[in-house]
Formats: C-alpha cells, sequence, structure tokens
C-alpha cells in the first residue's frame, strides 16, 4: 500500500500533537494548577487573572485582579515579587515593565468603552491621543491644561480622567464631580483649572471609577501621561518636549 504526500504529513501532524504536543499541554496545566493552589493557599482570597510562562526559563507570569505581577517557579516553591530583567549586549530590558505597559493599555481601553471622559480633541489632523489622569487642584496639571490650546494645534488630542489624589469625600474630589456634572464640563473644567469657582453640582458620574482605574494601573501622582502603547509617564511635561518624544515634532 503506497501513501500520497498529504495523507502521510496528516500522519505526521496526528504524530506530533498525539506525541509531543498533547504531554506539553498537560505539563503546562498542571504547573499553572499547582502554581493557582500555592498561591491561594498562601495568599486567601487571591484572585489570579491570567498566567503564562516568563521568558526567562522556568518561572511563570502570573497576573493578579489588583493589576500586580508576581513571579513563580514551576514547582511553587519559590515566588518573587519585583521586575524581571533580561541582560543583553547592549544593556537591559526590563521585561515585567513591558508587561506593565501591555495591560495598562488594555485595562484603560476596556473602561473608555464606557465613556464618560472629559475630551479636548486635536484641531485638523488627529496625530496621537493621550490619557491624563489630572487633579483640578494641582499645579502641574493647571500647568498642563495651561498649553492645552497648544497641544491640540499640534495634533494632539486629549483624554482627561479623574485623579482628585486627596481620595473619594474630599473637596477636590467635590469639585471634580461638580465640573463632571456641569452642563458644559469642558468649560467648567477650563474655569476650574484657571482656579475659578464651578458650581456646585452632583449626579451618576464615573470619578470615583475613573480614580481606581488610576490607582490600578500605576498612577501614583498627577499629571501622568498614559500613551497610546500604554507607557506611563508621570508628571508634567511641556507640549513641544511631549510632541518630540512622540514624534511629530
Amino acid at each position: 500500500m503506497s501513501f500520497s504526500m498529504p495523507v502521510i504529513s496528516r500522519f505526521i501532524a496526528v504524530a506530533l500533537f498525539s506525541g509531543l504536543l498533547l504531554p506539553a499541554f498537560v505539563a503546562a496545566a498542571d504547573i499553572e494548577e499547582r502554581i493557582t493552589q500555592r498561591l491561594q493557599t498562601a495568599v486567601p482570597g487571591l484572585q489570579i487573572e491570567s498566567m503564562a510562562p516568563a521568558k526567562a526559563p522556568g518561572i511563570y507570569e502570573v497576573r493578579t485582579n489588583s493589576g500586580q505581577i508576581v513571579y513563580a517557579t514551576e514547582d511553587a516553591e519559590y515566588l518573587f515579587i519585583g521586575d524581571l530583567v533580561k541582560l543583553e549586549s547592549a544593556g537591559y530590558v526590563n521585561l515585567t515593565e513591558q508587561a506593565r505597559t501591555s495591560q495598562r493599555r488594555q485595562t484603560i481601553n476596556e473602561h473608555a468603552k464606557n465613556g464618560g471622559l472629559i475630551q479636548y480633541a486635536a484641531k485638523g489632523e488627529q496625530k496621537v491621543v493621550i490619557d491624563v489622569f489630572t487633579d483640578i487642584d494641582c499645579g502641574y496639571c493647571r500647568k498642563l491644561h495651561g498649553e492645552m490650546d497648544e497641544l491640540n494645534e499640534l495634533g494632539i488630542t486629549v483624554n482627561y480622567f479623574g485623579f482628585p489624589r486627596s481620595g473619594p469625600g474630599t473637596e477636590s474630589f467635590r469639585k471634580y464631580v461638580s465640573v463632571w456634572c456641569a452642563k458644559d464640563p469642558q468649560a467648567a473644567m477650563n474655569k476650574a483649572k484657571s482656579g475659578g469657582s464651578v458650581s456646585s453640582a452632583d449626579c451618576a458620574n464615573p470619578v470615583a471609577e475613573q480614580y481606581n482605574l488610576g490607582r490600578l494601573v500605576g498612577v501614583t501622582g498627577t499629571p501622568a501621561i498614559v500613551l497610546e502603547d500604554g507607557t506611563l509617564m508621570p508628571g508634567y511635561v511641556p507640549a513641544k518636549t511631549l510632541a518630540r518624544s512622540l514624534g511629530i515634532l
């Protein structure tokens, strides 16, 4: 009996899958289950969002529901919290920060689908969109806002997420709610950022959700600028400097 090449190819594919790939899948599943059990036993209430082999051999990258990235050995005997760095001939690459960047962008995009942002659109051709976590009373946030027209003229759209640093229940937090609930939130923001008084207002709003989002993605101060790839730039950056770093000047 003779076989054609396509038939032989199918036999080879089946043999490879059943003989090599399937045990690998089973082994990976066993490792993940072992790590999950050990972590949840050690840290009751821990919720694991995802898990995958890290780029370092014998190590698994574990992402928790709090946005934290931790690492575990395949035997689940050792856990370490910190940055995984790969040494290269020309320096090093922070693999953990790369993972955070990707995760940050995905998390913000999911939230942005619900709307609730105060947006300042680019004038003319939109070249870049940045997300900015902002506090109305923050001096450097006001300085950045003072360059909003310049940013928009450069083709940069700015999406504001609320991050009143003092937290819920404070005067600064209530001020952001009043701006968001205003009839014209953009005009109210302009007035508040210039030090003007905004009429108190309340309504169903996303400020607390945006504040929690900021904490989840690693915002610790304001302004915090998140680029399209998820890179977090903490602090004030002049408009032209930002534009040059984005490659549009």
